[in-house]
C-alpha cells in the first residue's frame, strides 16, 4: 500500500491524502506569510494525473507508470501560497496516488529581521 510522501523536518504539514484512485480534492490549511507551498504527489499505475491548486492558480501533470511508484515534489513560491486552499486531482481509475501538502521556508533569502 502506498503511503503519502514525507516532508522535510523544516516543513509543516498542511494536508494529506492517503492512497486513492480516481479523482479527489485535498484541502490544506494556511501557513505563515511568505512561506512556499509544497505539493508532493506519489503515484503508481499506467496513466497521467492532473493537479490544480487553488487559490494560487497553479496546475501540473505527472506521468505514472504501472510497475513502479514515482514521487514528484512541486514547490509553489507565489503570492498567496500561505493561504488555505484545495488541490484537485484528476486521475484514471487505474492509477493509485497519494499526496502530502505542506508549507516551507521561502525560496528567496531574506534579511533576518525580527518581527
Amino acid at each position: 500500500m502506498q503511503t503519502p510522501p514525507e516532508l522535510d523536518v523544516s516543513e509543516t504539514l498542511a494536508g494529506r491524502q492517503e492512497s486513492t484512485s480516481g479523482g479527489a480534492s485535498v484541502a490544506y490549511s494556511k501557513g505563515r506569510k511568505g512561506q512556499t507551498l509544497i505539493i508532493a504527489v506519489r503515484c503508481q499505475g499506467e496513466g497521467k494525473i492532473k493537479v490544480a491548486v487553488r487559490p494560487v492558480q497553479v496546475s501540473f501533470s505527472q506521468p505514472c507508470v504501472a510497475d513502479e511508484s514515482s514521487t514528484n515534489y512541486n514547490v509553489v513560491d507565489l503570492s498567496g501560497a500561505e493561504r488555505e486552499g484545495v488541490a484537485s486531482v484528476e486521475a484514471p481509475s487505474a492509477v493509485r496516488w497519494s499526496m502530502t501538502i505542506g508549507h516551507g521556508a521561502p525560496v528567496r533569502a531574506e534579511s533576518p529581521e525580527g518581527g
